[in-house]
């Protein structure tokens, strides 16, 4: 029984290698043109017709990258620096002891 089913194995074996599944065929891929992007230079006079992914690409790409200059323009300062300096004039306070520096008069 065992033998079998070893024979049985190996007979579908080279059948189950030379079967391919994926694709077996040269690439595909667009082939150079010599213009760029691909769109071919226009007649004088005519303007070039935006395709309807555009506007709401450069809105979204533009306005994206304002609205992350303004949050980060405004963003709270959470720096250890900010941090240390705030707690240590508070402690000093709290001995007694002036933080800011005054020349001697």
């Amino acid at each position: 029984m065992l033998s079998t089913t070893l024979r049985a194995a190996r007979a579908a074996a080279p059948r189950l290698q030379s079967r391919r599944f994926a694709s077996h065929e040269a690439p595909q891929y667009n082939e150079p043109t010599g213009f760029l992007f691909g769109e071919k230079p226009l007649a004088p006079g005519q303007k070039r017709v935006k395709e309807s992914w555009e506007n709401p690409w450069y809105l979204g790409m533009f306005g994206t990258m304002g609205l992350a200059c303004v949050l980060m323009y405004y963003k709270p300062d959470s720096s250890i620096q900010s941090w240390a300096l705030k707690e240590a004039k508070e402690r000093m306070e709290a001995r007694g002891e002036k933080y800011k520096y005054e020349p001697p008069s």
